[in-house]
């Protein structure tokens, strides 16, 4: 069996375990095999379309991400001298990547309810239990920091000098011990007060921000150099003592300024205590983590649904057949219910509500934009980006094996529950973020584009059909997501040529067509009903 490298490392600290009362062989044993675990293990916001085979060392792998993040610490921390602005901006981008990361991807291993179950029967003490745990966290951290922040670091010593070189070192050491400290806190709370679905579903919400976030990043962070003045003068207020990074860019001004003033002080002695007092804390609360992690293993009551006529009645003017309506219901509850959809479509739904708006920007910045005549509002179109890969991963389901109950319904083609479940996408998920894209786009360009509007909202309906046509998923959620290939990935890709082709048509014909928007919205009407018909006729 192959040893570590972190683990050799390690062991050069093992009289400073020792000497805590820690049994350091045996937390070493224990560290290996979770390390050895981990070789299979992909991070959350990479594991798409990854195959078994390509999935060790996926942790180690997928650090380039925050290599890149890295590069935008540069200008902050290795040029300028105005520390509190430039690091507390620094240290705010590495406090939220690194918590977002914590709580997405070492979840699992805060909330091991397997430790107390197998572990704590054998001659082990809790200490060295919860050591095991802690540096099995600490090593990922340090691989992830020292990603993000290396080259940051390197540039720092060369242009900034050896002190804020060292000084640097030792606050993101104490940041990390707070970043977990005040993470395990937090799950301590939840679970003080909450049953483990409901940490578990927020945790899956914190997934899905981190995923949306790394995806529009950069928007941001290109932009904000803009207008972010490296010279700017920082002033002081009373809530600034809730601002951590502020805490820990304090520290620069005080040791490479001189600069000794009472709030300087202040947030300096903060950043050195906190991290210490968040650990004390978290060691004291452990007996009551350890309790309160049973709730995970429980599992929360699923509420019914109370009978709505009002959506009864609707539901029937979507779904004409029985079968229709009950496999609407079904794929609304998978939608709604299974995490791994969650957060692998609803990433890209945030993304297609925020790129309508990045493009309408970044074409308004040029030149001056008379929003009562301009065509800017097809930007919309850009929202549509989410059907594809949607369509696609409705194909497939994390309880895949599941699927023999259709060969038991008396069921013999499943064209009723493809309409079903595109129709359950369109309503439940597309149909809210374009209403609410449309309200914002109603008060930018006016009421005259609710026509053109509507010709959108139609043609989603019709390039559903496409995308699914094209993808060919036979029936919903019966694939594992792992099937979820390149040749596939290919597909969404190429599906973006005919999303062009209708958003370029639709302004040809609103732009030459007088009264061109009402004609071709009462043509795509009719052209969806005959495309559902013949689209789905064909697969039975």
């Amino acid at each position: 069996m192959t040893d570590f490298k972190t683990l050799q490392l390690l062991d050069r600290f093992r009289l400073l375990f020792v000497k805590t009362g820690i049994d350091y062989d045996m937390m070493r044993k224990i560290l290996h095999i979770k390390l050895t675990m981990d070789e299979r293990k992909v991070p959350t916001i990479f594991n798409q379309n990854k195959k078994k085979e390509d999935q060790k060392y996926g942790y180690i792998k997928s650090l380039w991400i925050y290599v890149l993040f890295g590069l935008v610490l540069i200008p902050l921390m290795g040029f300028g001298q105005n520390f509190l602005f430039q690091m507390s901006i620094a240290y705010a981008m590495i406090i939220f990547l690194i918590m977002t990361s914590l709580i997405s991807d070492f979840s699992s291993v805060l909330l091991d309810v397997r430790d107390k179950s197998i572990l704590s029967t054998k001659p082990i003490s809790a200490r060295t239990i919860n050591a095991a745990k802690f540096m099995h966290i600490f090593i990922y951290l340090t691989y992830l920091t020292m990603a993000l922040t290396a080259i940051p670091l390197v540039v720092s010593l060369f242009t900034q000098g050896i002190v804020f070189f060292i000084l640097t070192g030792l606050e993101i050491l104490l940041i990390n011990l707070l970043i977990v400290a005040f993470t395990a806190i937090l799950y301590i709370a939840i679970l003080r007060f909450f049953d483990g679905e409901k940490l578990k579903d927020m945790i899956n919400y914190v997934q899905i921000a981190l995923s949306l976030m790394l995806m529009i990043g950069y928007q941001v962070l290109i932009r904000s150099f803009e207008f972010v003045n490296l010279d700017m003068v920082v002033s002081f207020h009373w809530w600034s003592l809730f601002l951590i990074p502020m805490w820990f860019a304090a520290p620069y001004e005080l040791v490479l300024h001189g600069d000794t003033s009472l709030l300087t002080v202040i947030y300096s002695i903060l950043a050195l205590i906190m991290p210490i007092i968040s650990i004390w804390v978290y060691i004291k609360l452990i007996p009551t983590f350890e309790r309160n992690l049973q709730k995970l293993l429980s599992t929360s009551k699923s509420k019914k649904e109370k009978n709505n006529r009002l959506k009864t009645f609707l539901l029937t003017l979507v779904c004409r057949t029985h079968e229709e309506r009950a496999f609407y219901r079904f794929a609304t509850l998978m939608m709604k219910q299974e995490r791994e959809f969650k957060l692998k479509v609803y990433p890209s739904l945030g993304f297609s509500f925020i790129i309508p708006f990045i493009f309408m920007f970044t074409f308004s910045r040029s030149e001056e934009i008379d929003y009562a005549s301009s065509f800017g509002y097809l930007h919309i179109y850009f929202s549509m980006m989410i059907i594809p890969s949607a369509v696609l991963l409705l194909g497939h389901s994390a309880k895949y094996k599941a699927a023999w109950i259709y060969k038991t319904l008396p069921i013999k083609d499943y064209t009723h529950l493809q309409k079903g479940s595109l129709k359950a996408f369109l309503i439940k998920l597309y149909s809210p973020l374009f209403l609410v894209l449309s309200i914002v786009f109603n008060y930018i360009y006016g009421i005259r584009i609710i026509p053109d509007l509507l010709v959108v909202l139609v043609t989603s309906w019709l390039f559903t059909v496409i995308c699914f046509v094209t993808m060919s998923n036979k029936i919903p959620f019966t694939k594992p997501y792992d099937e979820v290939g390149d040749a596939q990935g290919w597909k969404v890709f190429l599906l973006f040529i005919p999303l062009g082709m209708l958003a370029e048509l639709h302004y040809l014909i609103a732009s030459q067509v007088t009264f061109g928007s009402t004609v071709y919205l009462m043509m795509l009407f009719f052209i969806n009903i005959v495309v559902w018909k013949v689209a789905f006729r064909s697969s039975k």
